[in-house]
């Protein structure tokens, strides 16, 4: 019953299986390898990928076409426990065995290789039609391929761009492909190395001569890709010269996050830009500094404290009464006046004490000839206008005259 009522067993899900020009079993042995082993393999682009089974999507090993040279059948071996045919896979660089279960297996292999490589259907070789009918597919299919792609080392650039971009990011590589200056499709190739402390740069030019590209040196070497004509060069220079590839994913200022230990909040810090001023020590006042944002303050001791402001003129509305021999006397070291804030916190606390008892008659102030009078005239003016009007002194007011003491003297007797 129990298993009655369970639901079915649903598929295990599998990867995207990868789509081949042609698949098929094939026994495959390396220079290094003692035996043959078999594969699932299949052709894509101008790369065999080989499987362990033809359920799998992830190779386990592939053969990259690039460096073809040529196609060779191996004569049978008439062994009891060897039926098989034999053919072997000629590249520059190694030389790899093949072995299949029959001669049409053979030709189909060796056909789809040469199609993918010379980028025509071969003819001399033994297919049925349907065969010749699939390899022209797989031709049209690798042209539109190529077409579209283009090694990540090849930028479209002059020759005096790409000797800039080399001598500028040389930690990106020695090694870059450009179009060619005589066009046809044609590409060059620039490389830069370092000779005794000394820059050398170097040129090549590579021909694009159908479906392959050669090489133009000494001994022209043919490439069915771009891919390849870096190859090349990579080897053949005991891997010296490196692709050009031009990341520009890395930062180039250095920064770290630090948390603000006022609210806990995580921030990114950049030593060359400026931060938000904090309790610890800020930066001196001579080195460089950058405008800093509108909604970040700026610390006041990088800069000159601005010059105090006078007092505005007394309001006719405001009727504060201020006892007159409460205002201080202009004794200042140094002409440096308390800021007027202070001046008037301090009257305003000795307001109540002199409504409580009778001020006393202050002693005469008499008058300083080595000190300045500064707008004296316009308090005088200011005090026969209104007696309950106060007084606040200024910052450039030094002393008073002999006739602002005759109108003070006047002003205490109306009082009494």
């Amino acid at each position: 019953m129990a298993s009655a009522l369970s639901p079915p067993r649903a598929p295990k899900p599998k990867g995207i299986l990868p789509l081949h020009y042609y698949e098929n079993f094939l026994e495959k042995k390396g220079t290094r390898d003692r035996d043959y082993r078999k594969f699932w393999a299949g052709l894509q682009g101008l790369t065999l990928y080989f499987y362990n089974s033809n359920r799998d999507f992830q190779h386990v090993d592939k053969v990259d076409l690039g460096g073809f040279v040529k196609l060779t059948d191996e004569a049978p071996q008439r062994k009891l426990h060897d039926p098989g045919i034999h053919f072997s896979l000629v590249l520059w660089n190694q030389e790899i065995k093949f072995k299949v279960d029959s001669l049409e297996s053979r030709e189909i292999w060796k056909g789809f290789i040469l199609t993918v490589v010379e980028l025509r259907v071969p003819s001399n070789l033994t297919l049925l039609p349907g065969h010749l009918y699939m390899m022209a597919e797989a031709r049209d299919k690798e042209e539109a391929r190529r077409a579209l792609e283009k090694p990540s080392c090849f930028l479209k650039v002059s020759r005096l761009e790409a000797q800039l971009l080399l001598e500028r990011y040389p930690e990106c590589g020695n090694l870059l492909l450009r179009p060619s200056g005589g066009g046809a499709g044609g590409v060059s190739v620039t490389t830069r190395q370092m000779l005794n402390g000394s820059p050398v740069i170097r040129h090549y030019r590579v021909k694009h001569e159908g479906p392959t590209y050669v090489i133009d040196v000494e001994e022209p070497f043919s490439c069915l890709s771009l891919d390849a004509v870096v190859s090349y060069f990579v080897t053949h220079t005991n891997k010296e010269l490196v692709p050009f590839l031009l990341d520009e994913d890395y930062e180039k200022v250095l920064g770290y996050v630090e948390a603000d230990k006022e609210n806990g909040e995580s921030v990114w810090v950049a030593p060359s830009a400026p931060t938000a001023p904090g309790p610890g020590p800020t930066p001196p006042a001579g080195g460089p500094k950058q405008p800093p944002p509108t909604s970040t303050p700026v610390s006041t001791q990088d800069k000159l404290p601005p010059l105090p402001r006078l007092p505005p003129p007394p309001d006719q509305d405001e009727n504060y009464e201020i006892p007159i021999g409460d205002v201080p006397a202009a004794n200042y070291v140094n002409d440096e006046v308390l800021p007027p804030s202070w001046q008037v916190t301090l009257k305003l606390k000795k307001l109540p004490k002199a409504q409580a008892k009778a001020p006393k008659p202050p002693p005469p102030v008499m008058p300083k000839p080595e000190h300045k009078v500064v707008n004296s005239g316009l308090l005088a003016r200011k005090l026969a206008a209104s007696t309950a009007q106060p007084i606040f002194p200024t910052t450039g007011l030094a002393d008073v005259t002999a006739e602002l003491e005759e109108k003070l003297q006047k002003r205490r007797a109306l009082e009494h």
